[in-house]
């Protein structure tokens, strides 16, 4: 049985071939890369032998395996899966869990990724052969590493192809994937500004012997501590590695037993009972589009992923100005609320796009602008009062004095209503492509033109331009007088309020005069 599936794995392969033209020609392109890369890479282990610094090549050695071994357990997940090898095919087969666990299992091994893996990992004994005793375990290790992670790629592969099959679990697992990415970045920006001739060999040192201990990177120091002479560590990782390896076999077996005797998720259709919000906002115009919009923003993932990118930046920020050390970390505390308010308030600034050719209930109707412009700010309304009056509190008790919570505020607010002002604005008079009803929030049209760049641009510069007198308010009251925290409060409410009205009333006149062409906006972008 494991012969026939490994047939048909080795059928798979060669279909690619088969199909000619392009896509046999970018195939061949494909694999001699891949052999130059892996050439490249044994001749680099090979060289290594040599090396003085034995522990540096060890230490460099496990950081790599490492993210190698990461990219087969994270690749898979974003990935697109066909069905050929999915555990479910083969249920109808008269074929047991056991018998379908083993043989993908083994078919997961005849693949070039594995192919590669093999040579690679093969090479460390190379490596280390310098030590007899270090080069016996290293085969060991690497007879484990292949399978290991070919079989930890096979399992999050049909993790993927089950559990995030439906739309909504896959623009979940892109948001997650986003946020993986955002979150790496302070560790760029640390190591971008790390002082590498001085602080370099320590900081590899220690984050190799960190993730060394760990499934990741355990298989990969084992021959490299043997041949440091750290014989007890370099046993303890071989078990860490096989017990990784067992309880990833253990984790296939089961999630094929699971897959086997469960049918496809079927997309549920969730009924409302009652009007929802329009039975909640009060009647007129304005409740009318409030209510819809709230409706959006609850149902809509394209909405709450803008959301859930907003407290990554002012995170950003904080790691990036601690790791510098251009603010004191005291001050630090007073950064991330004003920044999350600035994005909180941007976040409606292209509104109607979202839309679609929807806006033409508004337009057909005779919203007058005033109501439309009050109506789709509901939302953003209610997501910014508590984070105000919330991330006031946490930034007052974070900094260590209740002087500062005036400026907090104030800044606060401005930022917010500034935001909403110029949102109601931008929204009516530069319109700009955005996913379309029903896509991924992360499906966004290829050609935007100039208008997105300068809509964006300009929403969030004049929004920082509105709020810069109560920020240097705030900061003069840090680094001068307390007296101007309450100036920056009165200053702060004054302005965000005048830029709200103002921004409201010019929206609408732009709302009003320019209703075919938003329309045609719509029927363009749809």
């Amino acid at each position: 049985m494991v012969a026939q599936f490994l047939r048909l794995k080795v059928e798979s392969l060669g279909s690619g071939f088969r199909r000619g033209g392009w896509h046999a020609f970018g195939l061949v392109v494909g694999l001699l890369y891949t052999a130059a890369v892996t050439v490249v890479v044994c001749w680099v282990l090979a060289s290594a032998r040599t090396a003085s610094d034995g522990q540096l090549v060890r230490d460099i050695l496990v950081i790599a395996g490492a993210a190698v071994a990461l990219c087969f357990l994270l690749v898979p997940l974003f990935s697109r899966h066909d069905g050929t090898f999915d555990p479910r095919s083969y249920a109808t087969l008269g074929l047991g869990s056991r018998q379908i666990a083993i043989g993908l299992g083994a078919a997961a091994l005849a693949s070039v990724p594995a192919l590669v893996l093999l040579v690679c990992s093969l090479f460390t004994v190379v490596t280390w052969s310098r030590s007899p005793g270090a080069a016996v375990l290293a085969l060991i290790a690497a007879v484990i590493c292949v399978p290991t992670w070919m079989l930890a790629a096979r399992l999050t592969a049909s993790i993927a192809a089950f559990a995030l099959s439906t739309r909504r679990a896959r623009e979940f697992s892109a948001t997650i994937a986003v946020l993986i990415v955002v979150m790496l970045l302070p560790v760029a920006f640390f190591l971008a500004t790390l002082n590498w001739s001085r602080d370099g060999l320590r900081v590899v040192h220690s984050a190799a012997n960190w993730v060394s201990w760990t499934p990741l990177g355990a298989v990969w120091s084992v021959g490299g501590d043997a041949a440091n002479g750290q014989w007890g560590a370099a046993v303890l990782k071989l078990l860490i590695a096989i017990v990784s390896l067992a309880v990833i076999a253990g984790a296939w077996w089961a999630l094929v037993r699971h897959m086997v005797v469960t049918p496809d998720h079927q997309v549920s259709m969730k009924t409302y009972v009652g009007l929802g919000w329009f039975g909640r906002m009060p009647a007129g115009p304005a409740g009318a589009v409030a209510a819809r919009s709230l409706t959006y923003w609850g149902r809509d993932s394209r909405y709450w992923v803008q959301l859930v990118l907003v407290p990554l930046f002012p995170l950003i920020m904080v790691a990036a100005l601690l790791i510098s050390g251009a603010v004191r970390p005291h001050d630090v505390a007073l950064i991330p609320l004003p920044v999350i308010c600035l994005f909180v308030g941007w976040v409606a600034h292209n509104d109607i796009a979202y839309d679609g050719t929807a806006v033409w209930l508004h337009i057909a109707s005779g919203t007058r602008g005033v109501s439309d412009r009050l109506g789709r700010l509901a939302p953003v309304v209610l997501i910014a009062v508590p984070v105000v009056a919330v991330g006031s509190i946490l930034t007052v008790l974070a900094y260590g004095s209740w002087d500062v919570l005036p400026a907090v505020t104030g800044v606060s607010v401005c930022l917010v209503l500034t935001g909403l002002g110029l949102s109601s604005v931008s929204s009516a008079l530069a319109p700009y492509a955005a996913p379309r009803p029903g896509d991924s929030a992360f499906a966004h049209p290829q050609h935007t033109g100039g208008a997105a760049t300068f809509a964006q641009f300009a929403s969030l510069l004049l929004t920082a331009l509105f709020a810069g007198v109560p920020i240097a308010m705030m900061v003069l009251g840090v680094v001068q007088s307390p007296e101007w925290f309450t100036m920056c409060l009165w200053t702060g409410l004054g302005i965000g309020v005048a830029v709200f009205v103002a921004g409201l009333l010019l929206g609408a006149l732009a709302y009003n005069r320019r209703g075919p062409e938003i329309m045609a906006f719509a029927l363009r972008n749809a």
